[in-house]
């Protein structure tokens, strides 16, 4: 098994290495690549170095069985030829071909069988917000139809790279020292702060994040589900936290709705207010499931229930989200 990583040097590549050799994926030979930027530097991957090749229009995805991409969907699109024209699977972590009819937009947990019908030689890995909420939604799917879902984020800086988590550890300590605050990554300061845009707005006043969610939902979940969001960029490192309303067709109680969490293919339940037990980001960062609490019936809505997940967005949310879509596809020999 032959695997590329494109974008290696990225938050997402630096994890895409990490959940490879965690999970003893069966890799025979690893090619990594980046822009001129990172081309020559080199990582240690189950103890040997490997030294990071400029991506180019050339033969070197030749005989490779998986490329992993993760660098921007510019790259992606302008690549996507290049990567799969000797049969290699791509799977791209970026927002470049998700609502494409061709490609399936795959969480295993939900549709993996998608990832077999594969046209183009792509699967697309979708945002990380719409990730972990879909993996919990389809505990409660498999109960009862889910017809409508709000939906609050309240997203890590992480979700916008290694240097935004830089940006925010900076900010702090020059909010602290009285030094004025440097902003770069965000549109406004993120310590000790709240920005409620991820993305630019579209013309109907939401955000690109926010329609993310409402349009890779419904394709991922081959649902009518109605989904309005509001995405918040908070203050936290790592892990996004989402609080989530929905309305069944049939109402669905408590009781009914902890089973199914606790069951749930990557679920873990961590429910337990009188213990001041739920899931939070500050100790969740670096775990793969996604963490469900504060369950609850919506006092609004006989038909409705809420709670809230939290998820690391770089591990289930990025690249282990896409390793256990490969993983699949050599399961069922698919691949390889």
């Amino acid at each position: 098994m032959k695997v590329a990583i494109v974008g290696a040097s990225g938050a997402v590549g630096q994890e895409f290495l990490r959940v490879l050799e965690e999970r003893n994926f069966p890799v025979d030979e690893l090619v990594l690549f980046g822009s001129t930027r990172s081309a020559g530097k080199k990582y240690t991957f189950r103890g040997k170095e490997i030294e990071v090749k400029l991506l180019q229009h050339n033969d070197d995805f030749k005989g490779v069985d998986i490329a992993f991409t993760s660098a921007g969907a510019g790259t992606s699109k302008e690549f996507a030829d290049t990567i799969t024209k000797y049969g290699a699977v791509m799977i791209d972590n970026s927002s470049a071909f998700r609502m494409d009819n061709d490609i399936p937009l795959v969480v295993p947990e939900v549709n993996a069988e998608d990832a077999l019908n594969r046209p183009r030689g792509i699967i697309a890995n979708p945002n990380c917000t719409t990730i972990q909420m879909v993996v919990a939604l389809k505990a409660i799917e498999n109960l009862t139809h889910i017809k409508r879902v709000h939906v609050s984020t309240y997203q890590a800086a992480s979700g916008a790279g290694a240097a935004a988590m830089d940006e925010l550890y900076e900010q702090y300590r020059q909010v602290l020292a009285g030094e004025p605050v440097k902003v770069e990554k965000f549109a406004y300061q993120l310590a000790f702060n709240l920005i409620p845009q991820i993305d630019v707005f579209t013309e109907n006043g939401y955000t690109k994040e926010e329609m993310k969610m409402y349009n890779e939902t419904r394709k991922i979940m081959h649902s009518d589900i109605q989904v309005s969001a509001t995405c918040v960029r908070v203050p936290a490192l790592r892990s996004h936290s989402e609080s989530i309303w929905i309305e069944t067709e049939r109402p669905v109680s408590v009781e009914e709705a902890r089973k199914a969490f606790e069951e749930g293919e990557g679920l873990i339940l961590m429910d337990n207010p009188e213990k001041k037990e739920y899931p939070m980001p500050l100790f969740l960062a670096g775990k793969d499931p996604v963490y469900v609490g504060r369950i609850r019936k919506d006092l609004a809505n006989e038909n409705g229930l809420t709670f809230w997940i939290v998820g690391d967005q770089i591990k289930k949310g990025a690249a282990l989200n896409a390793v256990q879509i490969a993983e699949y596809l050599i399961k069922v020999k698919n691949i390889g």
